[in-house]
């Protein structure tokens, strides 16, 4: 891991003790009085943890080695007059430079070490959807049956990492969920979303327990959910991923959602899937099997109800990056056990993108999208409405560092009669 400039501002943080002001002359040529790291980089130099190079430059646009970074954390540990929370901070660079340390005789505690072992992370999200669709069908596969509809949602997650060892950490996900419109929280609830084992090693990982279930070689077309199981990816450019377990029926769209009610919950699960992105391409297939009796209670419209417990959905997706800016995706997805609805694909344009650690970043993107419900199950898209097809827009736009916004139109039409279907979505996202 290398790290640049950011790298030597956060070890000016636990040093930023020594001194009440930045007052220091600034010593290097190619740093100018207007640069946002000025008075950062003027205090390094004064309390001798950087020296530049011998031609009076910094190179902060260089990475540095862990080598480096090591050296000016232990000046940072001699340091005396520091306050507690600078104290905390030493001590969790210390841990995370622990081994170059050691190699310059610094010695790390075994406290020192694994004082930053469990990390949190979070967001609180605001979503809103307004959809109008024209005279839905009478199965009500787009929802309640009105014409009109709107809702609103709060979210507030907790992400919590505990490391175990060098190789193995445990990861976890905690959902609240409310319905904004009922003020007394009577429509909201908490969830263990995910809880996993996650192995890394050499071009291999493994997770064991309740995880992401998400179809990669499509960007999600076919699936953004969770599943219980086991997954395991080897591979370097070109890598396979093996998955089985279980797949809550619940979370899928209206049509098997409804079947799972009367039938079965949950599904059995295996699927194997390949990508392959050497660098600005990006390949990938897969393969899934879903069984269940709750398909045989899924309506094909022409023969009466399935008379297969099974779904077999295959599928492929590219995508080209042109420039830093411009990326060009698609995909295709088939079932082969429906006899209709079996089909979705989608086409996306997008022109940069929104980085929410990055105030002033914003993206833009064009697309349209095929969803037949009987292989669409759970769409990574927010303007999802089950059994449709059209044209989508959208933007995304981080206003200040950690708060990312997005607003996305969907205009189209229902398989089922081809009459209207069109959504608006929006939301306002805070990271910490």
């Amino acid at each position: 891991m290398k790290k640049t400039l950011v790298s030597a501002l956060t070890t000016a943080l636990v040093v930023g003790a020594a001194s009440t002001t930045f007052a220091a002359a600034n010593p290097f040529s190619d740093v100018p009085a207007d640069h946002w790291a000025y008075d950062a980089v003027s205090q390094l130099a004064a309390d001798g943890v950087i020296e530049g190079y011998g031609d009076t430059t910094f190179r902060g646009n260089q990475n540095i080695t862990r080598y480096e970074m090591a050296q000016m954390i232990a000046k940072a540990m001699a340091k005396s007059d520091v306050s507690a929370a600078d104290k905390a901070l030493i001590d969790k660079l210390a841990a995370e430079f622990s081994d170059e340390l050691n190699n310059l005789g610094v010695r790390v505690s075994n406290l020192e070490r694994n004082a930053d072992n469990v990390k949190w992370t979070g967001e609180a999200r605001y979503r809103y959807w307004s959809n109008r669709v024209e005279d839905r069908d009478a199965s009500g596969h787009n929802g309640t049956g009105k014409d009109k509809q709107n809702k609103d949602r709060l979210k507030f997650r907790l992400e919590p990492s505990a490391e175990v060892n060098s190789n193995w950490h445990v990861n976890a996900r905690l959902d609240a969920d409310l319905n904004t419109s009922k003020d007394n929280g009577a429509d909201g609830d908490v969830t263990l979303a995910r809880v996993y084992a996650q192995g890394d090693y050499k071009n291999f990982q493994v997770k064991l327990g309740k995880q992401a279930l998400f179809s990669t070689e499509t960007n999600g077309l076919i699936l953004d959910d969770d599943f219980s199981g086991a997954q395991v990816t080897f591979g370097k450019d070109f890598k396979t991923t093996l998955e089985a377990g279980r797949w809550d029926l619940d979370r899928a769209n209206d049509i098997v959602s409804a079947a799972a009610a009367k039938k079965d919950s949950a599904a059995n699960y295996q699927g194997i899937a390949f990508g392959y992105a050497p660098s600005k391409l990006t390949l990938g297939a897969a393969y899934r099997h879903f069984g269940s009796n709750a398909f045989t209670e899924v309506d094909t419209y022409k023969n009466g109800k399935s008379t297969s417990d099974d779904a077999n959905i295959w599928s492929v997706g590219a995508g080209y990056k042109f420039d830093k800016n411009w990326n060009l995706e698609g995909a295709f997805a088939k079932n082969d056990e429906a006899d209709n609805y079996e089909t979705a694909h989608n086409i996306q344009l997008s022109y940069k993108g929104a980085d929410k650690v990055n105030a002033g970043t914003w993206g833009m993107y064009g697309a349209y999208r095929y969803l037949g419900e009987n292989v669409a199950f759970a769409p990574t898209y927010d303007t999802f409405m089950n059994n449709t097809k059209g044209w989508e827009v959208g933007a995304d736009y981080t206003p200040f560092h950690n708060v990312y916004t997005a607003i996305s139109y969907f205009d189209g039409k229902q398989l089922v009669n081809d009459k209207d279907a069109k959504l608006l979505f929006g939301r306002v996202s805070y990271f910490f």
